[in-house]
């Protein structure tokens, strides 16, 4: 407590954490867990700055819980503190971290309390996503800006070359080293969601029973995703500290082993807590009115001259009052706005202003549907596929891939429609016009 007090005391935080360590006498088990992913950890936007400090070890100003109503209780499992987090950094308040204020943490104690646990995690998620949906990304993941500090695969991840900053000729005072980035394949192959692709590829290989040619193709793609997560999830548990280290070779297998089982389980429960709260890939992120997903420029005529900079801002507080979930383009970026319907589709919004002959200023404002590349590459390949299956007689098989193709489009389709419909209707609220 003194080093929390102390971070308090140095900078005017509105809440302070540190670390937390696993006790050494919980017992195998419990250390195995804390070397598996998803447990509280913290991320930092510096190394006195967070983004976020787990529940476990977390202190904050009564001032600021009160000014922002204190914790919410529809979290009841978990993510109550990451949405305590998002809010007080959202009114204004900064995190503090204090490598010293360490705490004992007891981990879960068996698999199945580590199951139920990761599963209500899953849970949560769903839960911040309704509650935060800007935070997330199409496919139903946090975008943390700070860099997340953990235990055993999240550090295995991070284990890559750093660089160190040395200014020209060296000419740098202080040499910085710079770690490297997580590498992004991996992290891909580990996520909850690269089971269902797992799935769907063994559904393909079964279906190739009835085409040699799919079966061909489908085959090594599935071996090739299925084994894909176990090179870092042996690597990191075979690195990973765990309370038998100082036991015999055998036994210290064991632990290292459960440790690998339980890299590959927590996925698992994650998606299980997730899609059955809401947050699976497919959903569907703008739950308004559907139109035929084509490019439309509205216009407006107005006495009163404001610029795209003002417009545009308002043009964003409409579509979000309506329950859309709008992204503002970049430095590089042609567009606008954009509408994100889903995982398989959105729309873009451009905007541009100009002075008519009647000296009044002329708005248009063109929306226009966006699939995503590889959504719609899939879906042509699969209809390519399912020509061929039927061209050769295999009518299982063009029947099964041309289902497939059709799923994939109604959902392309649908997400488009649904941010195409959400940027019109708000353009014309806001007095735009066909």
């Amino acid at each position: 407590m003194s080093y929390i007090a102390a971070a308090f005391q140095k900078e005017d935080f509105a809440g302070v954490g540190g670390p937390n360590i696993p006790f050494p006498s919980d017992g195998p088990i419990a250390s195995c867990v804390a070397s598996s992913p998803g447990g509280p950890t913290h991320v930092l936007l510096s190394d006195t700055e967070a983004e976020h400090i787990p529940g476990c070890n977390m202190a904050f100003r009564k001032s600021w819980l009160e000014a922002i109503g204190g914790f919410d209780p529809q979290f009841r499992v978990a993510g109550d503190d990451v949405d305590l987090c998002w809010r007080l950094r959202q009114g204004g308040g900064k995190l503090g971290f204090s490598p010293a204020a360490m705490v004992w943490h007891h981990y879960r104690g068996s698999v199945k309390a580590y199951w139920k646990q990761q599963k209500g995690y899953g849970k949560a998620e769903a839960l911040l996503e309704k509650k935060w949906p800007e935070k997330y990304n199409p496919v139903g993941h946090l975008a943390w800006a700070g860099r997340i500090y953990g235990h055993g695969l999240l550090g295995f991840l991070e284990k890559r070359a750093g660089r160190i900053y040395q200014g020209t000729w060296g000419s740098a005072a202080y040499g910085r080293l710079y770690g490297g980035q997580a590498n992004a394949l991996l992290s891909l192959a580990l996520m909850p969601e690269w089971y269902l692709l797992t799935v769907t590829l063994a559904a393909l290989s079964a279906t190739g029973y009835f085409w040699k040619p799919l079966f061909l193709l489908a085959v090594p793609l599935f071996a090739t995703v299925a084994l894909a997560p176990l090179v870092p999830v042996v690597r990191a548990s075979s690195r990973a500290r765990v309370a038998g280290d100082s036991r015999s070779r055998l036994a210290r297998l064991g632990l290292q082993s459960l440790t690998a089982f339980l890299h590959v389980l927590q996925p698992l429960a994650r998606l299980d807590g997730r899609i059955r709260h809401g947050l699976a890939p497919w959903r569907r992120r703008n739950k308004g009115e559907l139109a035929f997903p084509s490019g439309r420029t509205l216009w407006l005529e107005s006495k009163d001259w404001k610029d795209s900079l003002e417009r545009l801002p308002t043009l964003e507080s409409e579509l979000r009052a309506g329950g859309a979930i709008v992204r503002r383009g970049g430095d590089f970026d042609s567009w606008d706005l954009e509408v994100i319907g889903g995982l398989f589709g959105g729309a873009r919004v451009q905007m541009a202003d100009e002075v008519d002959g009647k000296g009044q200023q002329l708005v248009r404002a063109r929306a226009r549907p966006r699939w995503a590349p590889l959504g719609l590459g899939l879906a042509w390949a699969l209809l390519a596929l399912s020509a061929a299956a039927a061209y050769d007689r295999a009518e299982v098989a063009a029947l099964v891939l041309a289902m497939a193709a059709i799923t994939l489009g109604a959902l392309l389709f649908r997400d488009s429609a649904g941010a195409v419909a959400a940027a019109h209707g708000s353009l014309r609220r806001l007095g735009f016009k066909d």
